[in-house]
């Protein structure tokens, strides 16, 4: 199986949990930062895994990276997923995609970048392995929420049996 993961990571929690979803993946998941991310996705790919932080209950923008920056964030990307996502052509037929975010539990804030993504990347002709999935930060900064890693490891090992 190949799959790539492409994540947007401003605080370092949402790569934590990318990271964990290659390891449930296995050997043939590749984890790339949103920055060095292809604009042409490699052939034979089998799943395509996007996450990034919920940003002001969607997905980053130009101005909720920057006050991410005001706040002390030092791994501020220069794009995040959403514009990633608007220089995707259409796929492959049958490229299988899933989505996670990270987000606030205290304070419990609305909104999923995982669910406005999965929504754009089916718009484009991605088809999705499962629903947009969530992990838990505390804060904007963290620390993830207690058993987010595992349980990211754990999402991974279940998308791989999806697609077997």
């Amino acid at each position: 199986m190949k799959a790539l993961i492409v994540v947007e990571s401003i605080w370092g929690n949402t790569e934590a949990i990318a990271v964990a979803i290659g390891a449930g993946l296995g050997a043939g998941a590749e984890v790339v930062r949103i920055d060095a991310a292809p604009d042409v996705l490699p052939a034979g790919l089998d799943l395509l895994v996007v996450g990034g932080p919920t940003h002001a209950f969607s997905m980053s923008r130009v101005d909720t990276r920057k006050a991410a920056k005001d706040q002390g964030a030092t791994r501020v990307p220069r794009l995040g997923i959403r514009e990633w996502i608007g220089k995707l052509g259409t796929p492959p037929r049958g490229t299988r995609v899933a989505t996670f975010d990270t987000r606030s539990v205290a304070p419990r804030l609305p909104g999923s970048a995982a669910k406005k993504a999965m929504k754009r990347l089916v718009k484009l002709g991605y088809e999705p392995l499962a629903a947009a999935e969530s992990f838990g930060v505390y804060g904007y900064s963290g620390p993830l929420e207690e058993g987010e890693v595992a349980r990211a490891e754990q999402w991974g090992r279940t998308l791989a049996g999806r697609l077997a």
